[in-house]
This record gives structure tokens, sequence and C-alpha cells, in this order.
């Protein structure tokens, strides 16, 4: 059998009904009791219950798979870190997850004082687009592969590398339904809340490496790796 990684899911990944097939499982059933309220009620009222929920449903996934066989690696876009390290063996499941939810309401408070969105550019010239981005004042938050960046910064500048995308650039824009400047120098103060958070878990040799997004390498310093 060839070689497996375990990739996880990040914001945006959601969809009404994602918690049937794990109804009962021990991921959903302690994560429903450690968190106080279920968050797959309330998917759409945005990033505090979406990341949970997202998380949640990862590792029932996880838990839930077939092949025992453990995977050479891990990664996970964003929030998927989180149930990559859980999975490792990094992460205990009741630290990882105050953690994400603690990290999704920063996030969603630092959204709501600050504003702010995401787009994503699709095809286009890589170089141009990044020219397009430091002449706006935004962020490439997200290099996911060749032909597609995300943009992240203020809600007028991102409507205006929408509105050039194509002329300037090639791309093609589409802008993320996500409720802040993720990954931007916007959500500052929610990085600052989510050291402070990190600071206080255990961290724990891990089975396998996991991928961190940052350095597109095997986490060293997951706190710092993290933040």
């Amino acid at each position: 059998m060839p070689p497996i990684a375990a990739i996880f899911p990040g914001q945006g990944s959601h969809a009404e009904g994602m918690d049937e097939p794990f109804r009962g499982s021990r991921a959903l059933e302690r994560g429903l009791e450690l968190l106080g309220f279920d968050p797959f009620e309330h998917l759409d009222l945005g990033t505090r219950y979406q990341q949970p929920a997202i998380f949640l449903c990862s590792v029932a996934a996880w838990e839930q798979r077939e092949d025992d066989e453990l995977p050479v690696a891990a990664a996970g876009h964003s929030l998927g870190e989180y149930a990559a390290l859980v999975a490792a063996g990094v992460l205990d499941f009741d630290d990882a997850l105050p953690l994400v939810a603690e990290r999704a309401a920063a996030m969603a408070d630092a959204g709501e004082r600050a504003g702010g969105g995401m787009v994503a550019m699709l095809g286009g010239d890589d170089h141009e687009i990044r020219a397009l981005a430091a002449r706006l004042g935004l962020t490439v938050a997200n290099d996911n592969a060749p032909g597609q960046l995300v943009l992240s910064g203020a809600t007028e500048a991102v409507a205006a590398a929408e509105e050039v995308a194509r002329e300037e650039t090639g791309a093609r824009a589409r802008r993320l339904p996500v409720s802040g400047a993720f990954h931007s120098p916007l959500m500052e103060p929610a990085a600052e809340r989510l050291a402070a958070a990190l600071a206080e878990v255990e961290l724990r040799p891990g089975a396998f490496p996991v991928y961190s997004n940052g350095s597109a390498a095997p986490f060293v310093d997951v706190r710092r790796g993290l933040q």
C-alpha cells in the first residue's frame, strides 16, 4: 500500500447537516459537553460557531476511519492544523477544543471591530497579483497552489481587487464567505488572545509529522507556528 497523508479542512468547509454522520461519536458527545452549546445549530452565525463545528467533525472523521494504519504525515488548512495535531497526539482533544473555541471567538471579535474580508485570486499571474496586493495594502494571506492566491485586508481594498483583478492580473476574483480579514494584520488582537491560550496547554511528541501552513515543513515550535 502506498503511504498516506491526512489532510484536514479549514473554515468555509461547513455545511448544514455535516454533523449527522457523527452524532453519537465520542468526539461530538465530548465536544458538546466541553463547549456547553451546539455549534451545528448556529452555523449561519459565522466564525465563532463554524470553527468548532468543523473541528469536531474533522476529529470525529479521523476517529471513525476504517484503516488503523497511521499516515506518514498530516496537515490542515488553517483551522485544520488543530485537528491534525490532535490526530498526531501533539494536542489532547480536551485542550484543543477550547483553543479552537477561543480562536474562533477572538477572530470573530476582531472581525467585528476591524471589518475586512478576503478574496481568492484564481489563475492569473502571481507576480502581478502580489503587486496589486501591495498597491492596495492587502496581505497575501494564503498561497494555496500555483494559480491560487488569497488576499486579505480592508473591505474597500478587497472590493478594489475584485474590480480590477481580470484586467490587471488575468485572475478571476472570488470573494470568500468569511467574517473578517483573516491572516492579516487586522487579526493582531486575535493573535494575542490565542498566544495567551496556547501558553497554557501541554504539547506532546507526535506519532507522525504535522506540516505547518507557515513553513511548509513539519512543526518545530507548535505554539509559535499556530499564532
